[in-house]
């Protein structure tokens, strides 16, 4: 059969395309080349190139250091981002995205570098990933930490039409023997760091509970404020890495908790070494009102709240006795407020100590 180039080709007759397929890699270069200014903007020491190539390359010893140990960590924003879909407001989701993985390194001691992030969706809007995208550069900048690389996937098939899956990579650096936790004792002094409300765990609940409450996200927010449901859902989790890393430079530091999914019972823990326990003052500080709501609504006992949110509590930080007040001092200079929890026992897991109000 001889081909002839000058044929007409009809409809019928055109080969099929990855276009025709679903996915539009022109719209994906489009969104590349749209995020590239704010990506540049979270530059610091160490990044080598910007967006566009096989892989992502960044120079330790740029970046100050002589005999590192690399950290990384992953996650994503869980069940909020059915929220941030509904309700259209993506700008924030970033921050939450960063924030899980860079406020986990500075609990292992690492200072945040650099940030890849995954954004999978069944048809690419590139305005919607922008926006996106946009808030992760801007978390980036904000934690210290350069976006340095990604992946945008479209998948027609696996997801429905306006939605979108997002996952976070970050890796950080210490200098050998500069990981924490360590040196925790019994009398080490718990200093808690207030979240910005649910932050990124605990959605489900959330959820379920607003479901059964009839209530949605476009709703006025029933613990008060002028925000609606939504919008009060989506404050975005607080970074921690600059109070925390100043805390660390400080000195006196052994430990840090990121008060994720699991609450205080289940992450304290984490730092502590065998046949110790930490003591927790419940009377300590207040509960904010979304968690008061959720537990009176949802009829959530205390021990559930404690295990499941954060419950006005993002970080703790475990610190020497001698050194707890300057470091107090520290944490204020980087415009965070102390709260004093507790302190480092004998014994295994968390106690508390009085209710939640």
């Amino acid at each position: 059969m001889v081909f002839d180039e000058e044929a007409a080709v009809t409809e019928s007759d055109k080969g099929a395309s990855y276009a025709e397929a679903g996915v539009d890699i022109d719209a994906g270069n489009q969104l590349v080349e749209k995020i590239k200014p704010a990506a540049a903007d979270s530059d610091r020491p160490g990044t080598m190139a910007g967006l566009g190539g096989f892989g992502a390359l960044f120079d330790l010893k740029a970046a100050g250091y002589s005999d590192p140990i690399l950290v990384a960590a992953t996650d994503g924003v869980g069940t909020k981002l059915r929220i941030g879909i509904d309700t259209g407001i993506y700008d924030t989701l970033g921050t939450d995205l960063v924030a899980m993985c860079v406020n986990d390194l500075v609990c292992q001691g690492a200072e945040p570098l650099f940030f890849l992030d995954y954004f999978a969706t069944a048809k690419l809007d590139v305005t919607q990933a922008a926006r996106v995208v946009g808030g992760i550069a801007r978390a980036c900048k904000a934690a210290g930490c350069a976006l340095i690389g990604g992946e945008t996937a479209e998948m027609p098939g696996m997801y429905q039409t306006g939605d979108f899956d997002l996952a976070g990579f970050a890796v950080g650096a210490m200098e050998r023997g500069g990981d924490l936790p360590k040196n925790v004792a019994e009398g080490d002094v718990l200093l808690g760091l207030p979240s910005s409300g649910v932050h990124s765990n605990g959605f489900s609940l959330v959820r379920h509970i607003a479901t059964k409450a009839a209530l949605g996200w476009d709703s006025d927010a029933p613990w008060g404020g002028k925000e609606t449901m939504g919008e009060a859902l989506m404050t975005p989790t607080r970074l921690y890495v600059k109070p925390v890393l100043a805390a660390l430079r400080q000195g006196g530091l052994h430990g840090a908790a990121h008060i994720t999914g699991g609450g205080l019972t289940e992450n304290l823990p984490r730092v502590l070494p065998d046949g110790l326990g930490a003591e927790v003052h419940l009377d300590a500080w207040t509960l904010p009102p979304v968690f008061k709501w959720l537990a009176e609504k949802g009829r959530v006992k205390q021990a559930e709240m404690l295990k499941t949110f954060n419950c006005g509590i993002g970080m703790v930080l475990f610190v020497a006795p001698k050194a707890a007040e300057e470091c107090a001092r520290t944490l204020l200079k980087s415009g965070e407020r102390v709260v004093p929890l507790g302190r480092v026992v004998k014994g295994q897991g968390v106690a508390y100590k009085g209710t939640l109000t």
